[in-house]
């Protein structure tokens, strides 16, 4: 699905796929930011000696990165391979498979509703991903609670959610929350990553959402232990920034 900015945001991690292997480095295609292309210096590549990059890579392979540098004045995306643990390679691989699903049936909305894709996306769809951090959380949503969902408002809804419960199945609850984030400091990057790893270390989704603005989710068996993993996490994240100097807003998002 189409990102709301040009470029990533340093410290994300990306799908990339394997453009152009050289004796330095590697050159990777952004999946999610078609025009973009970043750069994984061999000292990038892994924690052990490299000898041949096409060790641990090849041409054509997709795979899962961390920006470690943005310069949007000279295009330049630096990445590396070598600071992506497993769990984190199959989280990012998964958002990105339901981003894909998303763009197919945000198309499907859309097409039911004789509209083009782009004045559909400037209508409803940018609204949603602001609201939700991407479009997949939208269509879930949806999909499991079609009275709350239709508190939304305009000529797409019913068609949004009739796609919605035509192709996704819901075998859990999920609850949501909206998290702004500021620090003026000079390691303020660093801060506020602290924060954000209090909150994922219990248990709580983050997704990117704007800055300084950040999509939490939890899933669960039940509204009542999702509660508690929200609950928990924020109060610890909250005890994080404060310690930092971190300005910190927690909003619990109907779902």
């Amino acid at each position: 699905m189409r990102s709301l900015s040009d470029f990533p945001e340093k410290n994300s991690f990306v799908v990339c796929r394997v453009r152009k292997i050289m004796d330095f480095g590697v050159v990777m295609d952004l999946e999610e930011y078609p025009e973009r292309r970043g750069f994984i210096h061999i000292s990038e590549v892994s924690s052990g000696w490299v000898k041949r990059i096409t060790d641990f890579v090849r041409e054509g392979q997709r795979t899962v990165c961390k920006v470690i540098d943005v310069d949007r004045n000279r295009n330049r995306i630096d990445l590396s391979l070598k600071n992506v643990s497993a769990h984190q390679k199959r989280e990012k691989i998964e958002e990105w498979k339901n981003d894909q699903k998303a763009e197919n049936l945000f198309r499907i909305v859309a097409e039911k509703l004789n509209k083009g894709l782009d004045d559909c996306y400037e209508s409803f769809g940018k609204g949603l991903i602001e609201n939700f951090g991407s479009m997949y959380p939208a269509f879930e949503e949806a999909a499991a609670d079609e009275n709350g969902f239709s508190e939304h408002k305009g000529f797409w809804v019913k068609t949004f959610v009739e796609v919605a419960k035509e192709n996704i199945e819901i075998s859990y609850v999920k609850i949501r929350g909206k998290f702004a984030l500021t620090s003026f400091a000079p390691d303020g990057v660093e801060r506020v990553k602290s924060v954000l790893n209090e909150i994922e270390k219990n248990g709580v989704k983050i997704r990117y959402a704007g800055a300084p603005n950040y999509s939490l989710s939890v899933e669960s068996e039940d509204y009542k232990s999702a509660e508690e993993i929200m609950k928990k996490g924020i109060k610890a994240a909250m005890d994080v920034a404060k310690k930092l100097d971190v300005e910190a807003k927690f909003e619990r998002l109907k779902c």
